[in-house]
């Protein structure tokens, strides 16, 4: 599962692509990885058209058999998880420039990283919940497609198409579920450096 991306974007740059308001986050563009903060797109709830760039902690609290904190959400169908993706304002948008994933053996593993050429930031779905300290958001995750099962066969990110971004941020949830599939690998690039 993906946990490592890219968003090599300012926030005033990603605020711009996805029409939200950007605040004050002071986002200059870095790697993001589990435990560290990064901007997401949140919305009002009601159908999605206010949004705004809201800095979250990769790394949702676990379910209660759990004990690390949870950055990728595969099982949709778990009640625990559809109390979360019933309420529009718990999901929300990862933007991203690239996600990371692995391949080779053990002690010989390549990174590889992927990107979608048509939209420079792309969407990741994403859920919210609130961590004892900071608020969180962990990543959807979905089977892979043709291109990333390649690499990795364990899975891959949501990436959401942008027609589907109100969808997502307001739609009904199961409409919103129904998004969670591989996204076409014919619209997607991958390599062995982040693209620039």
């Amino acid at each position: 599962m993906t946990n490592l991306y890219r968003l090599d974007a300012s926030a005033g740059t990603i605020a711009a692509a996805f029409g939200a308001e950007a605040g004050n986050d002071p986002w200059t563009g870095d790697y993001v990885a589990p435990g560290r903060p990064a901007p997401v797109i949140v919305s009002d709830g009601r159908g999605g058209s206010r949004r705004y760039l809201r800095p979250k902690l990769w790394g949702v609290p676990p379910p209660p058999q759990g004990d690390r904190p949870v950055t990728n959400v595969r099982n949709l169908a778990s009640p625990f998880w559809i109390g979360t993706l019933r309420h529009a304002e718990l999901r929300c948008l990862v933007p991203a420039t690239a996600f990371a994933e692995w391949s080779g053996p053990p002690g010989a593993k390549r990174q590889h990283w992927f990107s979608v050429p048509s939209q420079p930031v792309f969407a990741i779905a994403g859920i919210l919940r609130q961590g004892e300290d900071w608020p969180c958001f962990a990543i959807l995750a979905t089977d892979p497609n043709r291109l990333v099962d390649h690499y990795q066969p364990g899975g891959m990110p949501v990436l959401l198409h942008p027609e589907h971004h109100a969808t997502w941020l307001g739609g009904e949830w199961r409409d919103a579920v129904a998004l969670a599939t591989p996204f076409p690998s014919q619209l997607m690039t991958v390599g062995d450096a982040p693209p620039v």
